[in-house]
């Protein structure tokens, strides 16, 4: 061989080489996570790492099986449909929702080919998501949690914990499409139990205080969290506000709790997106999300924070110390 018929060779081969490993990067699948709230750590951060749980048990490894390309709305859901055609536009394998229903039907909207999995808070079939819970059809599926069918258990639980209450405020996120709709399922558990109630709304973490002290203004001796992917994303700052009123508050995430707040009744979540986790897995092995039926979680979870109710002074019944999951000292 020639000289300059070598040197030829090896530098197509070498030019070919960058080409090849590319083509191999972007053969490996995209998983597109979709949040309403934030990628910090401490927010949705547990759940984006839930999914990957599921994953990892179904025998698939990150960095080798799958990649993640993450978009977060910082609370901002009217960010979300932007950032769902982002995603869609980067040619993302599936799209897995983090932090409600918004996201999911924004995502359902920028695609009707890439396979969506979901981990809804509400009934799927009510907000237009699937057809059915056994049939979904189309590309979308996930997991139900219909966090609105524990408002009265909930609401119960915090009378519980305070007894007598005459006034127990809601506090709600005018700014999530879905909180007029839900506000009304509040609204029933509230009469289903005779219960007066007064609702403020807060849609920034520096509207916390000023809601907080609106609620103590208009005679609320309790409160209760209206379940929020943007409440969750700012659990910190949100129990923080309600400690300096000294409130006694029921929150729909065990998160809450652990941040210092006083007792949480709702689903599982993580275990719900570990759940996510094994169906994103199996579309990825070809499976259609169609044919896989929505998954109802049908583990809750009742967590109280004795510290927290020793600061301010509420006496926990011994029976519903007894019927909690888990308590924090």
């Amino acid at each position: 061989m020639k000289r300059r018929t070598f040197i030829t060779l090896i530098g197509g081969l070498a030019a070919t080489w960058p080409l090849a490993a590319r083509a191999q990067r972007q053969a490996i699948p995209v998983i597109g996570f979709l949040g309403s709230s934030s990628s910090d750590p401490s927010a949705h951060g547990p759940l984006a790492e839930a999914v990957r749980e599921g994953l990892r048990a179904a025998g698939l490894t990150e960095g080798r099986d799958y990649v993640v390309e993450a978009r977060w709305a910082h609370g901002n859901f009217d960010r979300l449909p932007t950032l769902a055609n982002e995603l869609v536009g980067f040619g993302v394998t599936i799209l897995v929702t983090i932090g409600g229903d918004v996201a999911a039907l924004a995502a359902k909207k920028a695609t009707s080919k890439i396979p969506i999995v979901f981990v809804s808070g509400g009934d799927p079939v009510r907000w237009g998501l699937v057809e059915s819970f056994n049939r979904p059809g189309a590309n979308v599926t996930g997991v139900s949690v219909i966090a609105s069918d524990t408002f009265t258990k909930r609401l119960e639980i915090l009378l519980e914990l305070v007894p007598g209450t005459a006034v127990v405020g809601i506090l709600v996120n005018r700014k999530n499409p879905n909180a007029g709709l839900e506000a009304k399922d509040i609204e029933v558990a509230a009469q289903r139990l005779n219960q007066r109630i007064v609702v403020v709304n807060a849609s920034s973490s520096d509207e916390f205080p000023t809601a907080i002290a609106e609620l103590a203004g208009l005679g609320a001796k309790a409160l209760l969290i209206h379940p929020d992917a943007f409440f969750t994303g700012y659990r910190q700052q949100l129990v923080s506000a309600v400690a300096l009123h000294r409130l006694p508050t029921i929150y729909h995430f065990k998160e809450f709790v652990a941040a210092g707040g006083l007792a949480s009744y709702g689903a599982d979540f993580p275990g719900a997106f570990r759940i996510a986790g094994g169906y994103v897995a199996r579309i990825l092995r070809g499976e259609s999300p169609g044919n896989l039926p929505v998954q109802q979680a049908n583990k809750f979870e009742l967590v109280i924070n004795l510290k927290t109710a020793r600061d301010i002074g509420v006496t926990v019944p011994p029976a519903l110390l007894a019927r909690a999951d888990e308590v924090i000292e």
